[in-house]
């Protein structure tokens, strides 16, 4: 039974190694994100529920046709009056009935059906888009989430690396102390630095969880060790250098410039059938009908059947001023439709200038920060020597320490930056896809 026992802790132990050296990669969270977020689920139900819109509007053409029928009992109680009625016998009778009967009605002309059947074209056309324009969300919030965990995962790293600089900083300082070769001062300004060092890694932690907890309701679980980006990550500028070209690109290929769009020919075409409200409407009937009785209060029963065809104009001649209402209603959407594609254009425009400086920008503070870094290393060298022969105080190279980790944490995060810009810039202009984020996980580790 020990055996058993230890046998199953070693495998335990085994599988949890194996959890534990589990890593993903921004493709393989993407991956999932596509068919577990239900953000993107719901813009896929509304899409498919968007495209029996151009079903519904064909059948604008198509005949209608209906069935109807029905059955009756029926008592009547009478009495006739006058001795020149024929008919001489009245009281209480009791007869039955039925009837059953089909309609056709065939639209000829109504000019309403045609602007309807645009606009439901315009409707799905525009319910694609939409759900591209989420497709590129989901590229991006799946990017930001994955890099806010890589900050995140960073920052503890970096905080516990300061943590045992500053620990080993407050062991001299107290040895050094005790000795009589150092102040109480440097003593106390190392341990208020371990202080607030601990208390920093507690609130990276929490934080860790938390975007964690941000993938996993894109995914659906909680991810394992993230691949982190490398260490020798070239940026580059964007291709085509030149701003302009990208907002040129950009006013044609915008989603959301073409969702407005879209909405402009929605409301233009709404305007076309709120007009043919005032037109007349010509329409093919048919219609087929058998009725039954075997009485009547009058006595008799019958037995008709009866078969119709023919045409049916209506004229709208005065409905309240409904109609007229309407086309003003429709009119002024229309304003609006045009309002807001202006500012689809404009905010376009602005979102790509902004990606576009965004990651000219960056680009220049990895090369910065990558030079502060090796210069901030020099220093914490130079510190410690001149603090080993006696030139510099222990806060000299708390001070240098301190330095040296925070130009460490902002070179990662710049690199973050980038390549989250690549995607930004991409989305603005309405381009980002698949094979974007593929060339942005090829700068993380281990791919």
């Amino acid at each position: 039974m020990r055996l058993a026992l230890w046998m199953f802790s070693l495998v335990i132990l085994a599988l949890g190694q194996v959890q534990a050296e589990e890593t993903q990669n921004l493709q393989q969270i993407y991956q999932q994100a596509l068919t577990q977020d239900p953000v993107l689920a719901s813009a896929k139900s509304g899409n498919r529920a968007m495209q029996e819109k151009l079903v519904q509007g064909n059948a604008l053409y198509l005949p209608t046709i209906n069935f109807n029928a029905g059955a009756t009992a029926s008592q009547t109680d009478i009495k006739y009056i006058g001795s020149s009625s024929v008919f001489r016998n009245g009281g209480r009778e009791t007869f039955e009935g039925y009837s059953y009967g089909v309609n056709l009605n065939q639209p000829i002309y109504r000019k309403q059906i045609q602007a309807q059947l645009a606009q439901a074209k315009s409707q799905v056309e525009q319910s694609d888009k939409q759900l591209l324009l989420a497709q590129q969300n989901l590229i991006l919030r799946s990017s930001k989430a994955y890099f806010d965990v890589l900050m995140a995962q960073d920052k503890i790293e970096l905080i516990q690396a300061q943590k045992n600089a500053i620990s080993k900083q407050l062991e001299q300082a107290k040895a050094n102390f005790d000795v009589g070769t150092a102040t109480i001062t440097d003593f106390n300004e190392a341990q208020a630095r371990f202080d607030l060092v601990q208390a920093q890694e507690i609130a990276a932690m929490s934080d860790l969880e938390v975007k964690k907890r941000a993938i996993q309701s894109i995914v659906g679980q909680m991810p394992a060790k993230l691949n982190a980006v490398r260490d020798d990550l070239k940026p580059q500028m964007p291709e085509p250098v030149a701003m302009d070209k990208w907002v040129e690109i950009a006013s044609q290929t915008n989603l959301m410039i073409a969702i407005q769009q879209q909405s402009l020919e929605i409301a233009t075409q709404e305007v076309e059938r709120q007009n043919a409200g005032h037109l007349p409407t010509l329409d093919a009937i048919a219609s087929y009908t058998d009725r039954y009785a075997n009485g009547s209060a009058n006595g008799f029963g019958s037995d008709l059947q009866d078969a119709t065809i023919g045409l049916q104009l209506q004229i709208p001649l005065y409905q309240g001023g409904a109609i007229a209402s309407r086309i003003r209603e429709a009119v002024a959407n229309k304003q609006k439709a045009m309002d807001d594609l202006v500012a689809a254009r404009r905010q376009a425009e602005l979102d790509t200038r902004q990606g576009y400086l965004d990651l000219v920008s960056v680009v220049s503070q990895i090369k910065a920060y990558e030079q502060a870094l090796s210069s901030s290393q020099s220093q914490l060298d130079s510190t410690m020597l001149g603090y080993e022969v006696g030139v510099r105080t222990s806060v000299d190279v708390l001070n240098a320490q301190q330095q040296f980790f925070t130009a460490k944490r902002d070179l990662l995060q710049s690199r973050y930056a980038y390549l989250m810009n690549i995607l930004s810039l991409k989305s603005a202009v309405g381009l980002l896809n698949d094979a974007d984020i593929d060339a942005v996980n090829q700068q993380l580790v281990n791919n």
